[in-house]
C-alpha cells in the first residue's frame, strides 16, 4: 500500500516505448545492459551544457544505434560535424569490438516541457543556493506557459540546511497518474549541496496520448 509507481515505467508497451530497444540472450544480457549504462553515463557527463533529457539505444545483430534527444543540438554536432565524429570515436572505445555504431542527434522542440531538463534546473538553482520554495515555484509556472496542462514539482533532503529532512513540492494544474492514456513526463536529478543531497522529482502532464499522438506509439518490427 502506498508504494509508487514510475510514470513512464507504467506506461512502457502500452503508450510509451522502451527506452532501450533489443533483445539479449542469458550470456550476453548483462554485458549489454552495462553497455548501455556507459554510454548514457558518458554522454550525459561529457555533455552536460547540450540539456539532454533522454537517449534511447537500439541493437541489430552488429549494428549499435544511439539517438541522443538535445535542446542544443549543435553542441554535440560541432561545426560541420567534428564533434559529432569525435563522440562516435570515443563510444566505439565502450561497445565491443567489430559493432557498427550509429549516432543520431534529435532537437527537443520544448525544453521547458522536458521535466528532465527541468528536474537539472532545479537541482542546479539549490546547488546555487537559491531558496528552494522560490526555485520550484518559478520552475513550474514557467512550465505551465509553456502549454502543460498540470505540473508537479517535489523536492526531499535537508532544504535550506535544516537538521531533518523534509519534502517541499508545489504543483499546478492536474496530474492524472492513475489515468494510462494520460501523457505523464517523469524527471528526477540531484543537488549535492554542502548539506547532503536534495532530491528533486517533476511530473508534467501534456495532455492525452489519444489527442496528443493520435493514437497509441506503435512498437517497432
Amino acid at each position: 500500500m502506498g508504494q509508487k509507481v514510475h510514470p513512464v515505467g507504467f506506461r512502457i508497451a502500452i503508450n510509451e516505448d522502451w527506452r532501450s530497444r533489443w533483445y539479449a540472450n542469458k550470456k550476453t544480457f548483462a554485458t549489454l545492459l552495462n553497455e548501455d549504462f556507459r554510454i548514457r553515463r558518458f554522454i550525459k557527463d561529457g555533455y552536460k551544457s547540450a540539456m539532454i533529457p533522454r537517449i534511447e539505444i537500439m541493437r541489430q545483430s552488429n549494428k549499435l544505434t544511439v539517438i541522443v534527444y538535445t535542446a542544443r543540438p549543435g553542441i554535440i554536432i560541432g561545426k560541420k560535424g567534428a564533434e559529432v565524429d569525435k563522440l562516435r570515436d570515443l563510444l566505439k572505445n565502450i561497445v565491443a569490438p567489430g559493432t557498427e555504431l550509429n549516432l543520431d542527434v534529435q532537437e527537443v522542440a520544448e525544453a521547458d516541457l522536458e521535466s528532465q531538463l527541468v528536474a537539472e534546473n532545479v537541482a542546479d538553482q539549490l546547488q546555487r543556493r537559491i531558496a528552494f520554495r522560490r526555485a520550484i515555484k518559478r520552475s513550474a509556472e514557467m512550465v505551465m506557459q509553456k502549454g502543460a496542462l498540470g505540473v508537479k514539482i517535489m523536492v526531499s533532503g535537508r532544504l535550506g540546511g535544516s537538521e531533518m529532512a523534509r519534502c517541499e513540492k508545489t504543483a499546478i494544474g492536474s496530474i492524472p497518474l492513475q489515468k494510462l492514456d494520460a501523457k505523464i513526463d517523469y524527471g528526477f536529478a540531484e543537488a549535492a549541496t554542502t548539506y547532503g543531497n536534495i532530491g528533486c522529482k517533476v511530473w508534467i502532464y501534456r495532455g492525452d496520448y489519444s489527442k496528443v499522438e493520435k493514437g497509441p506509439k506503435k512498437r517497432p518490427g
